[in-house]
């Protein structure tokens, strides 16, 4: 099953994409600003916290306060207790009631016509009322808030059913208890006990403490609310101005991986200065390199192919000649062409590999200082000792005050020189002067090859450096080069961040002179210019 979808999936990159689209940056970002919000959600917990604060002190100011009562009324006559209750009572804003050792009612302030302590609010918005103990109980769920007991009322002979009278009778204390009424506010009952009378009790709805924690609720909400549109709005932003452009650069990824590389215009994004930017122009660059090395691929396959054609061709000729002719002079000629056919070959294919490993070689190899005009030097030498054909000459012309120190690899650049050096013994004439001159510009190395030779063309100034193209003196052999010495040259100056190229001498002596330039070792160190 897998291997399937990665099969269908190298088939039709949209179906790539949408696969990894299920894990998409945009589900990320948003699941992880909706989780800083989750902790800006916490704020209900501590409105919460904020709540049972408020209520333990009110519980607190209750216990205080049926102690004063209970010595005010300890003081009291039975006559004046009934006014004194009811004062007190609509002082404090409690119900305040009286009850004996045995339980019986006494005294109450909403007998006594003071109904103060409401415990269910008057239904102006029902639905609104609804809403917010419902939204209430939710929160207490969510927040773990411990729920209080649900307030009744007892009857006028059940006195000791309230745990608050029950405990003062029999510690003599004050104890006080939190209840939930009908509409889910708190109720704070308290007793306390009266000498040789029995207990008071008091009992008020703080409803305040739910209207104030409703109302911060609500502010809270309103502002979570806020902050969780602009942070999904933000998110889907942000996820638009990053997974969008990523999605283009993978699907024209994926095509070029397909093998459709010439059919994709891989975005550059030249409006984004920033990493997305970076990289789009970074994956379009190396795309075009890639397309540049494709054709260039081809093109070189179509030259070896063509360059191969020819000394095949001439080579089935003679063989098949060979077998029809008897003259031993004839046969001699053609084992000759032959093997001169042979020989191209083997320099063709020796020369094709030695191209087409080039570019791989110099990526992975390790450049070291090199002194520049010793490596010529020695060059040289080896060349006079050999023999110099037409009593050709070389001048080193060293236009420093001291050596030259460049990074590179030795054997490569060995060879650009002495193919250059071959080149000028090749086109000069007899007794003719090459000058190897060596100097500093800029940063820059600059060797100088100059013959005294024809020249060359200056519409073939660049011709010269492509694969196979080769421009050899009319007296010379054919079939001697393969035509890939300069553009193994050019190559290899590149690969060492260089470059060449051929000019005409400005004296009047005419021939041509090949420049190379290649960076120096720690550029600044060696500055110069040439006479």
């Amino acid at each position: 099953m897998a291997r399937d979808i990665d099969s269908r999936m190298n088939e039709d990159p949209e179906l790539a994409l949408r696969w990894s689209s299920r894990v998409s940056l945009t589900t990320r970002i948003l699941a992880l600003n909706i989780f800083a919000l989750a902790l800006l959600a916490g704020g209900f917990s501590y409105l919460d916290s904020f709540r049972s604060r408020i209520v333990d002190s009110r519980v607190a100011q209750a216990g205080r306060e049926v102690r004063l009562l209970a010595q005010s009324l300890a003081s009291a006559t039975s006559e004046r207790r009934d006014l004194l209750v009811l004062s007190l009572a609509r002082d404090t804003g409690s119900r305040i009631r009286l009850y004996d050792e045995t339980g019986k009612l006494i005294s109450d302030s909403r007998e006594l016509g003071l109904r103060n302590v409401v415990l269910r609010d008057p239904d102006k918005d029902p639905m609104g009322q609804t809403i917010a103990r419902f939204l209430d109980a939710v929160i207490d769920r969510v927040a773990g808030a411990e729920r209080a007991p649900q307030y009744r009322e007892q009857g006028p002979e059940e006195g000791l059913e309230w745990p608050d009278v029950r405990t003062a009778l029999a510690t003599h204390g004050t104890p006080a208890t939190v209840w939930r009424a009908p509409d889910r506010t708190p109720v704070i009952t308290a007793a306390a006990p009266i000498t040789g009378l029995g207990v008071v009790m008091t009992t008020v709805n703080a409803r305040d403490i739910t209207t104030t924690v409703r109302a911060e609720r609500y502010r809270l909400g309103v502002v979570l609310g806020i902050v969780t549109l602009v942070s999904i709005l933000l998110s889907l932003f942000l996820a638009r101005t990053i997974v969008r452009p990523l999605r283009r650069l993978a699907r024209a990824a994926v095509r070029v991986r397909l093998g459709r590389a010439r059919e994709v215009v891989v975005p550059r994004l030249p409006s984004r200065r920033d990493e997305i930017g970076s990289l789009a122009r970074a994956i379009s660059d190396m795309t075009q390199a890639l397309r540049a090395r494709i054709d260039a691929t081809e093109a070189f396959a179509a030259d070896l192919a063509h360059e191969l054609k020819n000394p095949l061709a001439s080579l089935r000729s003679a063989v098949e000649g060979l077998g029809n002719v008897k003259d031993p002079d004839l046969q001699a000629q053609l084992i000759a062409i032959i093997r001169d056919d042979v020989q191209r070959l083997d320099r063709l294919i020796t020369d094709i590999s030695d191209a087409s490993r080039l570019d791989a070689q110099l990526s992975r190899a390790t450049f070291e200082p090199l002194e520049l005009d010793a490596v010529i030097q020695a060059l040289v030498d080896q060349r006079t000792q050999r023999g110099m054909p037409n009593d050709v000459r070389i001048m080193v012309d060293r236009q420093t005050g001291g050596p030259v120190t460049i990074l590179g690899e030795g054997v490569r650049l060995e060879r650009v020189f002495d193919n250059l050096i071959e080149n000028a013994i090749s086109f000069s004439p007899a007794g003719g002067l090459i000058t190897i001159s060596i100097g500093t510009e800029a940063g820059m190395a600059i060797v100088r090859v100059e013959d005294e030779g024809p020249g060359v063309p200056e519409e073939a100034r660049e011709s010269i450096f492509r694969r196979f193209h080769s421009v050899r003196p009319r007296e010379e052999a054919f079939g001697q080069h393969s035509g890939l010495g300069l553009a193994i040259a050019r190559t290899i100056v590149e690969g060492h961040q260089g470059s060449i190229h051929v000019e005409s001498r400005e004296d009047r002596l005419g021939g041509a002179r090949f420049v190379v330039r290649l960076p120096i070792a720690g550029a600044g160190r060696a500055e110069g210019n040439f006479a």
